[in-house]
């Protein structure tokens, strides 16, 4: 039982997320005539508005605006524009849709004089006249006070009126990569229309040439005021130059400045070189002194190497040699090797000279060096300051010969400029030309009627499609097989049309038999045939019929599924409502005729309580003396012994209850039927409520057989697609019918 309660959950939820869109098909169908109806009222009504509305009349100006400007001179700089920009199409576009040009062009066309374009204060539109009504008549709204004006400011106030009324008349575009622009004016005259697009037009050239001349003449005065300021400061700046040669006695400082630059570099270098000196000397000074033998002396590098004891060494070196080599042939006292001695000693004697020499030499060369040092030293600081001094003369010259250089170009410039201006003064070029002039046009441009008229149509149908849908979604009624199926979760087991009749009175009791309504009486063959084929497997059975609020016709599904029950075999109707009873008026049977209750109360026989009805042939038991307790009557096991006694007489036994969202006595009898037939009234009764009172009979156990839909109108219905099946659509009756 859980499974399908799942699987008839999943299916209703598949079912609600698909969008049937033949459903909504079938809803439009059905109202199709309503949808009809109402466009075309609501047709009839929009061109009844439109034709009654003023003709406006358009007519365009084209406007080329040249992006380089024809100019003798450039003075760009003078403006201060660039019409190469990118964004100056669109700024040339704001000026022409500013309020300057049209308030200039109300102005040159007195148009806030014109009667034609402004209204006349009497003619005032329904509007305003109802808000001034409203005022009158309810003074406790805020009042305007008139406000006194004179005639200059009244004069004022129209040309701001006229102007705000232009702007909303204009209709400016800007062509696309093209440097057209285009003013279109809306009027319901057709000439003025024509003529204030033209006036625009001509008001935005004349606006920029206008614009120039205030420049040109603002230019010049600014050029002439400031090139009397800018000839003080040059003639200022070149005294000042002059006053600082003459007390510096320069003239080309420049030069000078070079020299001293040369002279220091020179004297550094000396210095350099001669403290380099001084110290090779401040070396062998120090040498010298410590070492106070002459071999010693001797041996030093620096004595060493100096060329002349070089020399005096390689003569010593020969004379030993040669004393050397006399030695191995004479003796001591041999005369050469006396000569050759004495010559040794002698240049031994001259080396030693030389020695001492050299080292008196270099003593005075050190100190020669330290004189030098100190000398060029004090030359070096003299030429810094000298070039320190001529480099701070330099960097004033250079500041005011900047001073004056810059006074002069601005000078130049200006005086430059100020004759461009004077001569642009007589020589004004327009940036824009008008390319097309407005014409008079001969055919309104709005309002288009038969476009208006047509899109009426069309939304009149679109939301009629639109109310049909919504209405029907959010109808909680049930009219069809798929409501019965998708809302309710029930079968359909049979369909009851309407029949034509007085309102607040009940269908005649053998409407069955009446020829006339072969439809009814099909209906109720087929809700017949359903219930048997749901329980071939019972030959005698207990139906019973309820609903869930009154006035949805059970009492008479009831009577009628009798009447067809007791065409094949024995039937008999029980009123199974105590509450209201109402099957005895329908048969004109007496109130005090014994019936359901007396049964039960066992005061009298089943044979007293029956009642025949000749024509249909069916008996009839009434609710008999209606009893104060009737719930705790049903409850009784009487009222199941009188049901199981009824079916073992009758083969059919029909039921008529109360409604079960009235009462809970439906649930009583329930429990002695075989099957349930919930009656629900088309287009009547909420699926809350009818879920609510199946759910009732499901909650204790009992099985509904299926839902009979009541008093459906055929003439309202879908009957080939809704109800097929479930009445005679097509009129296929018996012969006798």
């Amino acid at each position: 039982m859980a499974v399908e309660k799942m699987d008839e959950t999943k299916s209703k939820a598949t079912d609600m997320d698909t969008i049937d869109v033949a459903h909504y098909f079938t809803i439009v169908k059905r109202n199709s005539l309503r949808i009809l109806l109402l466009a075309v009222a609501f047709t009839i009504l929009v061109a009844l508005f439109v034709f009654r509305m003023t003709p406006i009349y358009s007519s365009s100006a084209t406007i080329l605006v040249d992006s380089e400007n024809t100019n003798l001179v450039s003075i760009e700089e003078v403006y201060g524009f660039d019409s190469n920009r990118k964004d100056y199409m669109q700024t040339q576009f704001e000026i022409l849709r500013s309020r300057q040009i049209a308030e200039r062009t109300v102005r040159k066309l007195a148009l806030h004089k014109n009667a034609s374009f402004m209204p006349d204060e009497n003619d005032k539109d329904g509007i305003t006249l109802l808000k001034e009504a409203l005022k009158d008549a309810l003074p406790f709204f805020p009042q305007e006070k008139e406000i006194e004006r004179t005639e200059e400011e009244q004069e004022e106030l129209d040309v701001r009126i006229a102007t705000n009324k232009l702007m909303r008349s204009l209709n400016l575009s800007l062509i696309s990569k093209t440097q057209v622009m285009v003013v279109t004016v809306n009027s319901d005259i057709p000439k003025l229309s024509a003529m204030i697009a033209n006036a625009v037009a001509d008001e935005y050239i004349d606006n920029y040439l206008l614009s120039k001349l205030e420049m040109t003449s603002k230019a010049t005065e600014f050029l002439t005021e400031s090139l009397d300021g800018l000839k003080r400061k040059l003639i200022i700046s070149e005294n000042r130059l002059a006053d600082f040669f003459e007390r510096n006695q320069v003239v080309n400082l420049h030069g000078v400045v070079g020299l001293a630059a040369d002279e220091l570099e020179g004297l550094s270098e000396q210095l350099l070189d001669a403290q380099n000196a001084l110290k090779l000397n401040e070396t062998i000074y120090r040498q010298t002194q410590t070492n106070n033998s002459i071999e010693g002396i001797a041996s030093l590098p620096e004595v060493l190497n100096h060329p002349t004891i070089q020399g005096v060494r390689r003569d010593e070196a020969k004379a030993m040699t040669r004393v050397s080599e006399l030695s191995k042939v004479y003796g001591p006292k041999h005369p050469n090797m006396i000569a050759a001695n004495a010559e040794l000693n002698s240049i031994r004697e001259t080396l030693a000279t030389q020695t001492r020499d050299l080292v008196s030499s270099i003593n005075k060369q050190y100190l020669l060096s330290k004189e030098r040092v100190e000398l060029l030293k004090a030359q070096v600081e003299q030429a810094k300051a000298n070039y320190r001094r001529l480099s701070t003369l330099e960097n004033e010259r250079l500041t005011l010969q900047r001073e004056v250089d810059i006074n002069q170009q601005l000078y130049d410039s200006f005086f430059t400029r100020l004759k461009e201006t004077d001569e642009l003064g007589g020589f004004e070029t327009a940036n824009a030309r008008i390319l097309d002039k407005a014409i008079v046009p001969s055919v309104p441009s709005k309002p288009n009627k038969k476009l208006l008229i047509a899109m009426a149509f069309i939304f009149s149908i679109g939301f009629g499609v639109f109310v049909a849908i919504l209405m029907d979604t959010l109808n909680s009624g049930i009219n069809s097989v798929d409501d019965v199926e998708k809302k309710l979760g029930q079968r359909m087991l049979g369909l009851i049309p309407w029949l034509p009749h007085k309102k607040k009175t009940d269908l005649p009791v053998r409407s069955y038999f009446d020829s006339s309504k072969h439809q009814f009486s099909e209906a109720l063959r087929t809700l017949r045939t359903s219930l048997s084929l749901l329980n071939l497997n019972k030959e005698k059975q207990a139906v019973m019929v309820t609903s869930s609020v009154p006035k949805e016709g059970k009492t008479t599904v009831s009577l009628n599924l009798a009447f067809a029950f007791g065409q094949l075999k024995k039937t008999v109707v029980v009123d199974a409502d105590l509450r209201r009873p109402s099957i005895g008026k329908m048969f004109n049977i007496p109130v005090y005729q014994p019936g359901v209750a007396n049964l039960i109360l066992k005061t009298h026989t089943v044979d007293e309580c029956v009642v025949t009805d000749e024509e249909s042939g069916i008996d009839v038991i009434t609710a008999g003396t209606v009893p104060s307790n009737p719930q705790e009557l049903l409850a009784d096991t009487e009222f199941a012994t009188l049901i199981e006694k009824l079916k073992k007489t009758y083969d059919f036994v029909v039921l008529d209850t109360a409604p079960t969202q009235a009462v809970s006595d439906s649930m009583i009898v329930a429990e002695c039927a075989d099957s349930i037939v919930y009656v629900v009234r088309a287009d009547a009764t909420s699926d809350k409520v009818i879920n609510s009172g199946i759910g009732r009979l499901l909650q204790v156990g009992h099985r509904v057989d299926g839902v009979v839909l009541n008093q459906v109108d055929l003439r309202k219905s879908d009957v080939s697609q809704k109800y097929a099946g479930f009445y005679d659509q097509y009129g296929y009756t018996s012969e006798n019918s």
